[in-house]
């Protein structure tokens, strides 16, 4: 199961989020620095609309959503490259996930202590950007360095990361993450050893306080980071309330949307930023409904018909025939699989077919 990592500087609310997100008390929230040390691990359900009237089509109550896994990890301070605070371990806890969401603070409480003093999220961003780039560059000196009696040696892997090594070098010391190094399929493929944090792919989580959550969108911090994320990251922002989150996630879930409806918000911050990080992985969903149950599957962006079988069962996979293919959208808007039919909106498709996002399947096979 792929993994996104929760970071930030200390008292940014990383651990309230992470509470809210997997709706447990597992991770203590406490108004000082590194009352997170080992790194808490927790399963998150991606918020998903079309279940609910997909599985009255298929006259089922059992709906089971797709799912992944959040990791909250210690505060970062400045230094952490050199061992400042927890920073190898927090390093390590990183190198472990498959893509970062860096809490940010976007609001001001004097009774919540900020390591630096100062309410300034981008300067925030900067401090870890920085040591997470430090960290990556040591890496792919050392990468050099070993690499080097492998290339006189003419072994071909040890020249491909090479070249890639003496690309990322220059463009870590110049400060930049290797996510936004200008690299081809075959040169990230040659990367990958080397486990570069700033390699992942990051999404930041603009944390604000509980009265601003209606205009988050709107707010001078929150766009500053908007700006600063597309700019040199090639990421996204979204804004939460990590605070009003936990309070939702301990609420039924009637009760939550009508508290929602009292603050002026149509969804929670934390639907937006799940389905964000999925993205942010590369995953997709694909549906399938029966009155047995109607499930959401989980398949990387690009996958095929019958990888996506696989997922479901590897005898699926391995005898693959075909794939019924129809869109949510559309059997929603038929009402029914014969109505669909009727329509035209469903679907044969063979071994060469790549599902989509939302696509609604059932399997042809034989073994």
């Amino acid at each position: 199961m792929l993994r996104a990592g929760i970071v930030g500087l200390p008292n940014v609310g990383k651990s309230t989020l992470f509470n809210a997100l997997t709706r447990t008390r597992k991770a203590e929230a406490a108004n000082y620095p590194f009352c997170t040390v080992e790194p808490n691990v927790g399963i998150v359900v991606v918020p998903d609309a079309r279940l609910v009237p997909l599985s009255k089509i298929a006259k089922t109550s059992v709906i089971v959503p797709a799912t992944f896994e959040f990791l909250d990890i210690a505060g970062l301070v400045k230094g952490a490259s050199k061992g400042e605070g927890l920073g190898n371990k927090f390093l390590s806890h990183i190198r472990e996930v498959d893509a970062i969401v860096q809490v940010v603070r976007c609001f001001e409480n004097k009774d919540i202590v900020h390591v630096s003093d100062t309410l300034d999220p981008i300067a925030d961003i900067e401090t870890i950007t920085t040591e997470l780039v430090l960290a990556d560059l040591e890496s792919a000196m050392k990468q050099r360095d070993r690499l080097e009696t492998l290339v006189r040696g003419g072994n071909k892997a040890a020249i491909a990361q090479m070249a890639v090594a003496q690309k990322l070098i220059p463009h870590l010391d110049s400060g930049k993450p290797a996510l936004t190094l200008e690299l081809d399929s075959r040169e990230r493929d040659a990367a990958r050893p080397f486990f570069l944090m700033t390699m992942k792919p990051t999404l930041f989580a603009c944390n604000v306080a509980e009265g601003d959550l209606r205009n988050a969108d709107d707010l001078p911090l929150v766009k500053k980071v908007r700006d600063w994320a597309g700019a040199h990251h090639g990421s996204e922002a979204v804004a939460i309330s990590a605070q009003i989150e936990a309070e939702l996630s301990e609420l039924p879930d009637a009760e939550a949307k009508e508290y929602l409806a009292s603050l002026g918000v149509e969804e929670s911050g934390v639907g937006k930023l799940i389905r964000a990080a999925y993205h942010l992985l590369g995953l997709r969903t694909f549906l399938t409904a029966s009155e047995k149950e109607v499930r959401a599957w989980t398949i990387h962006a690009g996958a095929t018909a019958p990888r996506a079988a696989g997922v479901v069962h590897t005898d699926f996979e391995r005898g693959f025939i075909k794939a019924e293919t129809v869109s949510c959208d559309d059997l929603l808007k038929a009402g029914s699989m014969a109505a669909a039919r009727e329509a035209g909106a469903v679907r044969q498709e063979g071994r060469e077919y790549v599902v989509k996002d939302g696509d609604v399947l059932l399997f042809k096979f034989n073994v």
